[in-house]
């Protein structure tokens, strides 16, 4: 996989952001595998399709791509709050590739997140556009990618390093379960994830899930069985071997955090 984008290819274009979209789709069509299922070519869709970049013809798994120059942070920039707000509670959502590049035009990270991470509580609503501007009132978004775990981000290239295929497409299907869940259910696991991200060793307990509680209850304040929920939760993700049990109320983590 080539990191470097093909400077040439943009000469003619005058702006820096169609220079931009123009080199990291080519770059995508000529580099990029399908994370889903390692599929090794992902098909260009047309410019002006309204949500797809890529698709892949053996899983039929769709993908946006987003580019940024520099670090990927906490958050990146989307487009009209409303519309991704209506995609996620959709089936039309695409999964993203979120890329990041130097400013010597080489890929420094390309993550790719399943769509099933995606829930309306990631996404950021910005002020409207001011009065005077071109398209006044707008409402943007921001998708808050510190709030998806660590499972839902999982890095193909990182600090414009390659990373192994086959770990890679490991990573996306030990969490393709999530898929089939309902939103309410989903939303229980992705929330026990990242707590789980949050402990710093591989082994924890359940005393440790267990302080969260407040803030678990804050994001769902209808529930008055809290830790009973954290069990059920837990229970799941040793079934789906996420994680290990090891008695005496203590879990491991397996190589998916």
């Amino acid at each position: 996989m080539d990191i470097f984008f093909d400077v040439s290819l943009a000469v003619s274009y005058p702006s820096p952001s169609q220079k931009i979209r123009v080199l990291s789709e080519h770059w995508a069509t000529n580099n990029l595998y399908c994370p889903s299922c390692g599929h090794d070519i992902l098909t260009k869709y047309p410019n002006n399709d309204p949500v797809r970049d890529f698709g892949c013809a053996n899983c039929h798994v769709d993908f946006e791509l987003k580019s940024k120059k520099g670090a990927i942070k906490n958050k990146i920039n989307d487009g009209a709050y409303g519309t991704m707000i209506t995609r996620i509670k959709s089936d039309a959502n695409p999964n993203f590739l979120f890329l990041s590049y130097t400013n010597q035009l080489k890929v420094n990270d390309l993550i790719a997140v399943p769509n099933y991470y995606f829930t309306e509580f990631i996404i950021e609503q910005r002020k409207p556009l001011s009065l005077t501007a071109k398209r006044a009132g707008w409402v943007g978004c921001n998708i808050l990618i510190d709030q998806i775990p660590e499972s839902g981000r999982i890095y193909l290239i990182k600090n414009s390093l390659v990373l192994n295929k086959k770990e890679v497409v490991h990573q996306w299907q030990q969490t393709v379960f999530l898929k089939d869940c309902e939103l309410p259910k989903r939303r229980w696991l992705i929330e026990i994830l990242k707590i789980i991200d949050e402990v710093p060793t591989d082994f924890f307990s359940l005393r440790q899930m267990y302080q969260f509680e407040n803030r678990l209850k804050s994001i769902f304040p209808s529930n008055n069985h809290i830790q009973e929920k954290i069990r059920q939760q837990l229970q799941i993700l040793r079934d789906q071997g996420l994680i290990e049990f090891r008695g005496n109320g203590v879990y491991h983590k397996l190589n998916v955090f």
